[in-house]
């Protein structure tokens, strides 16, 4: 188990370009070991440089091979690119189920590219909040741009558009797959759309189907979303779907928006770190059988649920 002032030797030498010190300073976050609230805070000073970019959508969208080729794009710009990919949980070990670099193995020899996979650990609260730590190391690392590709199931959507500067929805022109983006909420979180797999049929229809989506959509900004046509097998469309995912920075930092989300990101953050805190201690000052005394009491109906909250709180108040 690594030591506080090992943790903190392993940043150093991540901050220099050491990949395996960045990958073992990762996993300490993940796993919040020794000396990752420390890593964390020595980080923070130098995020804020890198342009954070969500890709989401429903399984089977393409959005690893998207994602993939639009990291190949951005290194002809001249771009360093990290990419995490959020997979689903192994019933078994609890990591990543699928494989980062089986299917962005073409990414594997540039220097310029890292790649992380990330397991939901079947938790969708504290996802967010890895999530947003790990691009903090990345971000302090140097990388100026980084992807953040989710499983595309459930609460995970909502959870990286607050992560990211600038989510894309990526969609499939299969009939139904904009009316059930519509149903996942995905329509509120998308700053572009992309129809990926535009070669099969019906790609057309699906594009004007979610043009109509977003006009019943609340309008955030002055932002035209666009909704884009992509075969990231071929790498058709990529280099436009960069462009306007750049333009969408531009607009940002221009009006100001890209200030207010960040500063509504690290609010959300402030919450979820006090939320956590002031339970521990709340839990912590409680006696040993309170908690569960508590809850039989609900399932008898000797109390309500304000009434046992009110004097759990004044438990733990007196302890």
């Amino acid at each position: 188990m690594p030591s506080h002032a090992n943790s903190l030797a392993l940043l150093r030498a991540a901050l220099k370009g050491d990949r395996v010190a960045l990958a073992r300073t990762i996993s300490a976050i993940e796993n919040e070991g020794p000396g990752s609230t420390e890593v964390l805070d020595t980080c923070f000073a130098s995020t804020g440089r890198a342009f954070r970019v969500g890709i989401t959508g429903p399984p089977g969208a393409g959005k690893s091979t998207l994602v993939a080729r639009l990291a190949r794009e951005y290194r002809t710009r001249g771009e360093t690119v990290a990419i995490v990919a959020v997979d689903p949980t192994s019933p078994f070990t609890g990591g990543a189920l699928l494989g980062d670099r089986v299917r962005m193995g073409e990414l594997a020899g540039d220097s310029g590219v890292f790649i992380r996979s990330m397991a939901t650990r079947g938790s969708m609260g504290g996802l967010a909040v890895h999530t947003a730590q790990v691009c903090d190391v990345l971000d302090a690392a140097g990388f100026s741009r980084i992807l953040i590709e989710t499983v595309g199931v459930g609460q995970s959507e909502l959870e990286v558009a607050q992560t990211a500067d600038t989510t894309a929805v990526v969609l499939v022109p299969e009939s139904g797959d904009a009316v059930q983006a519509m149903k996942a909420g995905l329509m509120e979180i998308g700053d572009l759309f992309v129809v990926n797999k535009a070669d099969r049929e019906g790609s057309e229809r699906a594009v004007m189907a979610i043009r109509s989506a977003l006009e019943l959509r609340a309008p955030r900004d002055a932002w035209d979303v666009p909704v884009l046509l992509t075969e990231a097998s071929q790498g058709t469309g990529v280099p436009e779907l960069a462009g306007r995912i750049e333009e969408h920075l531009e607009f940002l930092s221009r009006h100001g928006e890209l200030r207010r989300r960040r500063r509504e990101r690290l609010e959300q953050r402030l919450h979820e770190l006090l939320r956590g805190q002031l339970w521990q201690e709340f839990h912590e000052r409680l006696p040993a059988t309170a908690w569960q005394g508590a809850v039989q009491s609900l399932l008898e109906r000797r109390a309500t649920p304000h009434q046992a909250a009110e004097r759990l709180i004044a438990m733990a108040a007196k302890a």
